[in-house]
């Protein structure tokens, strides 16, 4: 396979080593109140995008077949709400006992408690070849369920809410 042809295949990833390239050549212009202004530009027009993108390519028969798998939404929702957060706790501390800094541990459990972005997450599907439909659906819903979970009012009276922000 030629290198023209092994960039048509894999363009996505050669254009995420590409951006980290140039991030590094210039971080300034990605920086908040930059040029790409990413405090507008990411948080509502890239991801606005993203999914008015892949609502268009999916037909409605794909998406209400995505919508019936209800064991794929359980798996994907309790893995990533409950066994990746509780997984990363164990493991941060394990780390305690170290001498990495206190504050990048507070940064791994927080990391570690949200929902994966929506964009990578269907991107990524999208890319493999995967139910574009299911990530779309497990996107949106995991991060309502993730805002319900951190906000809740039981767990802000228990004090818990310090775990998951």
């Amino acid at each position: 396979m030629g290198l023209r042809e092994r960039l048509g295949k894999e363009w996505f990833m050669f254009c995420i080593v590409l951006a980290i390239v140039l991030a590094k050549m210039d971080p300034s212009v990605g920086a908040k109140g930059g040029p790409l202004k990413p405090e507008t530009t990411i948080t509502y027009i890239a991801v606005s995008t993203i999914f008015f993108n892949s609502g268009l390519s999916l037909k409605t028969e794909e998406l209400t077949s995505a919508l019936m798998h209800i064991k794929l939404h359980l798996f994907v929702q309790i893995f990533t709400l409950a066994f990746f957060p509780t997984t990363i706790w164990l493991f941060l501390q394990l780390l305690s006992v170290t001498s990495i800094n206190e504050w990048l541990l507070k940064g791994l459990q927080t990391v570690g408690c949200m929902p994966p972005p929506v964009s990578s997450a269907v991107i990524l599907t999208k890319a493999v070849g995967g139910n574009e439909a299911a990530a779309i659906f497990n996107s949106a819903f995991g991060s309502f369920l993730w805002d319900l979970k951190v906000n809740s009012p039981e767990l802000q009276l228990q004090g818990l809410r310090e775990v998951c922000v």
